[in-house]
């Protein structure tokens, strides 16, 4: 479909303003980002309280899964533009992830102290690594694909594209929150294969709805040329290549999440065998990029995509210092802060008693689970039944009914899970997704605003903003430490709170229209594969906070109580060095907005 034709879509093709392929992808991202944060909630907390690693352990495998997590959508957007198409990548991506989440559920028996020695499962664990290598593959095949599919429901310079990043910003974010409330809860109260088993059961949704809402894709999804796909190539068809060179991928992927939990095969200092691969990922795509734009694009292209990738290290170094939110802002919470926000109206939660009877603990389980689970159905329900709605009667008011009467049992649930259910360091991670979807209306709304007055600050300026936010955010958290250190109790929560405020801020400034850029700065035949540039930054910031997080690791010997003032002082050493990070780097992003912006040739919106 040319740009053209789809800025003339009929009305009954678009909903709320927005193509409803966007709502399409805004669920199926949602579900995906809810088992993904979900799991990552856990994930730290897993591994130091149930399997008993020491925190450097555990920051060395979130370092590396989370790198590779992001590092592997680089292959699946080559692949899905050259030859599977992003439907077909998008299925097999969510296939894998459903079977990588359903694996992590697996939580075999806790670590124990024999004779002073750490005695693990490591059957359990096998499982664990071979789960983890699931997921990244899956992420890599999924996640690329299905942001290239918003960008390409809107024609090039559509005054909505911004807007319609923002809204499916906030699915993703609707998916964190929900994840952290949900599995992170569920995790840390009832078992933690609870966690991770909802986690599994998001995914398996959140593919059964791309699967449903294919058609509203208006074809831009499809592989580029079928016949190419059938091609046989080592004796078989070439897409049972591709999915069979990914399956046989999961087995050295396992292995290097064994060795980095492990601190097996290092090559020196904190350079770890993952690492190597996330670097020797980065020299192929710079190498490809400075021979692409040298021979390959005109003057304004060239420029194009030097502001581009400019921006997508401006996104890196805005997450290195994000992603302390599921590494040391996990640990400190856990360790140094009270975690209920109004302790006063906390429900009590009784210890549950397991019987033999299935349908009882079913019961039980209902009775302690959060209300918000019935959320994450009435959600994506109310866009199939809007949609259906709108296809036979585009001027149907019953959309926005549905649509509101949801939306306020939704709101009416999510306050009764924050106030009522208490709260633990894995489920406040909920702050960053709420205070998001929570901010994604107003910014809608101040780019629309500015837009319409011809005073919408450019893409640069924004993600400039976006890294001053965050290196604000660390202030609060400082302040909290040194309170904890002075006094040796907890610190309030409430510094927490004000920390992923101002943070949030700054990822509505920077991520959705980042994720923008690359949509209308790529040249057409490569956006795929610039997403996942985008998403290689995000790797490399993912391993940078691992190795910034161990500044702050703590080992706690066993049987020995916690040095609270110690334990203070890393961690606001460690906070105050990222304000001062993150403020150096704003500096010089703002100074470079000007020129970034002539390079964009006016493609600002």
């Amino acid at each position: 479909m040319s740009p053209t034709e789809a800025s003339t879509l009929p009305r009954n093709d678009e909903l709320f303003g927005h193509p409803k392929g966007l709502y399409v992808c805004f669920f199926t991202e949602m579900w995906e980002r809810f088992s993904f944060y979900g799991m990552k909630a856990l994930l730290l907390l897993y591994l130091t309280k149930y399997h008993r690693y020491a925190d450097g352990s555990g920051y060395d495998l979130i370092g590396a899964y989370g790198g590779l997590v992001y590092c592997l959508p680089v292959i699946g957007g080559v692949l899905a533009d050259r030859w599977l198409g992003m439907r077909k990548a998008v299925v097999f991506g969510g296939l894998l992830l459903v079977a990588g989440h359903a694996g992590m559920a697996v939580e075999g028996h806790a670590a124990q102290l024999v004779n002073g020695v750490v005695v693990r499962d490591e059957a359990s664990l096998r499982v664990f690594f071979l789960s983890l290598s699931l997921i990244i593959m899956g992420v890599g095949f999924l996640k690329p694909n299905v942001s290239t599919i918003v960008g390409k429901l809107y024609p090039k310079n559509d005054p909505r594209r911004d807007s319609g990043f923002s809204l499916f910003y906030a699915g993703i974010n609707l998916g964190a929150l929900f994840a952290s409330l949900v599995c992170g809860y569920l995790g840390e109260t009832l078992g933690w294969r609870y966690g991770f088993g909802a986690a599994g059961i998001g995914m398996l949704l959140g593919l059964a709805m791309f699967l449903w809402g294919k058609k509203y894709l208006q074809g831009h999804a499809e592989p580029p040329d079928p016949a190419k796909l059938r091609e046989r190539v080592l004796g078989m068809p070439r897409e049972w290549l591709i999915y069979l060179g990914a399956v046989a991928g999961l087995v050295p992927i396992a292995a290097l999440m064994w060795a980095a939990l492990n601190g097996a095969f290092s090559l020196g200092g904190d350079v770890s065998l993952a690492l190597m691969l996330m670097i020797l990922v980065l020299a192929v795509v710079l190498s490809w990029f400075v021979w692409f734009v040298t021979t390959q694009c005109t003057r304004v292209q060239r420029q194009q995509m030097i502001a581009l990738i400019t921006m997508i290290f401006m996104a890196l170094i805005f997450y290195t210092l994000y992603e302390q939110t599921y590494g040391s802002w996990v640990t400190f919470t856990d360790r140094l802060l009270t975690k209920d926000i109004f302790p006063s109206l906390v429900r009590v939660r009784e210890p549950i008693a397991w019987t033999s009877s299935a349908w009882t603990n079913l019961g039980l389980f209902f009775g302690q689970a959060p209300w918000s689970i019935v959320s994450l159905v009435l959600a994506p329900a109310s866009f199939v039944i809007s949609a259906r709605f709108s296809d036979r009667h585009a001027a149907s008011k019953a959309p926005r009914i549905v649509v509101g009467v949801v939306f306020s049992l939704m709101l009416v649930l999510l306050v009764r899970d924050l106030v009522i259910l208490p709260q633990t360091a894995g489920s406040l991670t909920y702050l960053g997704a709420l205070f998001l979807v929570l901010l994604a209306p107003l910014f809608t709304f101040l780019w629309g605003w500015l837009g319409k007055m011809n005073r919408d600050p450019s893409k640069p300026v924004k993600s400039a903003a976006g890294l001053l936010f965050a290196a604000l955010s660390f202030v609060p958290l400082a302040f909290a430490a040194q309170h904890a250190g002075a006094t040796g109790g907890l610190a309030s929560v409430w510094w927490l709170v004000i920390a992923y405020l101002i943070l949030e801020a700054g990822e509505m400034c920077l991520s959705p229209v980042g994720l923008s850029a690359v949509t209308e700065l790529s040249m057409p035949k490569v956006v795929s594969l610039m997403m996942g540039t985008w998403f290689l930054a995000t790797a490399f910031s993912e391993a940078l906070a691992a190795l910034f997080g161990k500044l702050a690791a703590i080992d706690i010997v066993e049987g020995q109580a916690m040095n609270v003032a110690e334990a203070a002082a890393k961690y606001e050493h460690l906070f105050w060095l990222l304000m001062w990070i993150g403020l150096g780097c704003a500096a010089v992003a703002f100074a470079a907005a000007p020129w970034l912006r002539r390079w964009m040739h006016r493609v600002e919106r």
